[in-house]
């Protein structure tokens, strides 16, 4: 990445976006952070992902909003900004389904006024943080060729409208993007709704865990690991490559298990008295089942997952018990 000068992580505070900044200051990449510290979460939490950043000299926070034009255009004049890695975005399936315009206007709008942006300062290179659930409930291997035009929840919609918008800018202005379908990332800094960070912390305290829908209902989990080295090699893609490129790229393990299982992983890791499981019903906007087809993950960005589920779960934890 050496000829790479400055790249724009947008939710650069975030769970994926602090261990984004981490693994390229830790590849001598100069970092711009923007994050408005949504209250989605403990802004507190977002502070400590990225506290030890704070006095490096590669590393540039800027608290403000995708979604502010001023800003944007204060940023890409003031520094030299090849590479935009887009994570800001309104999270969490659930809540878009009660406020969906609020998920409409960050997620599409700020969107839209980031392409903008890029395309007034003459940045080609967008790599865009989509979702595994764009796919919608389809059983099976989910394929990147599928139409994807079923999704159940204002999130799932906004992600793939995101992508469209991508496109647009891809065709009429030569800016090259990368948008990868994430699949149920998990690992340090994970948000403490996500299942597996939830599931830990309840159990750690000896508190029932909350299931909502079938025990076997499965996820692709995917390790912040894998997803660090996918952004890595979707860098050097877009660096080295000789023609305009849009991609949409699958980005999980490939080896989806049921929470039955998951909680089986976690109780073996973490060894406590005993578990009590409450049901509840499932949730609107949730999908059933996911399993990322990764051959064009492969062929690409020659990616191929390096750490298993229980290696995972057990990098997860001792990280969790630090934190603590």
């Amino acid at each position: 990445m050496s000829n790479t000068k400055t790249i724009l992580v947008t939710g650069g505070a975030g769970f994926i976006g602090s261990n984004l900044c981490d693994f390229l200051i830790n590849k001598e990449i100069t970092i711009v952070c923007l994050d408005n510290f949504d209250n989605f979460y403990s802004e507190e939490i977002k502070k400590n992902n990225i506290k030890h950043l704070i006095k490096n000299p590669l590393f540039k926070l800027i608290k403000g909003d995708v979604r502010n034009k001023v800003l944007l255009e204060e940023i890409f004049l003031k520094n030299k900004i090849d590479f935009v890695i887009h994570l800001a975005a309104k999270a969490g399936v659930r809540n878009s389904i009660s406020t969906p315009i609020d998920y409409f206007d960050v997620n599409v709008n700020g969107t839209l006024i980031l392409l903008e942006a890029m395309k007034s300062y003459g940045v080609k290179n967008l790599i865009f943080a989509s979702s595994s659930s764009v796919y919608g409930n389809k059983n099976g291997n989910q394929n990147e060729t599928e139409s994807c035009n079923e999704q159940i929840s204002p999130y799932a919609v906004s992600k793939k409208a995101a992508e469209l918008l991508n496109y647009s800018y891809y065709v009429n202005f030569n800016i090259n993007v990368i948008n990868l379908r994430m699949f149920s990332v998990y690992g340090k800094n994970q948000r403490p709704d996500l299942v597996i960070h939830k599931f830990i912390n309840q159990i750690s305290k000896n508190e029932p865990i909350e299931i909502y829908g079938n025990i076997d209902t499965t996820r692709d989990y995917t390790h912040i690991d894998d997803i660090m080295s996918a952004f890595n090699s979707s860098i050097e893609f877009l660096k080295t490559s000789e023609r305009n490129v849009y991609e949409t790229i699958n980005i999980g393990s490939s080896n989806p298990i049921s929470l039955r299982q998951l909680i089986g992983i976690i109780e073996k890791t973490i060894k406590p008295q005993n578990i009590k499981i409450i049901e509840n019903k499932f949730i609107k906007g949730e999908v059933t089942n996911t399993h990322a087809d990764l051959n064009k993950a492969k062929k690409i960005l020659n990616y191929k997952p390096t750490v298993s589920i229980e290696d995972g779960i057990k990098k997860f934890y001792n990280w969790y018990k630090l934190k603590k």
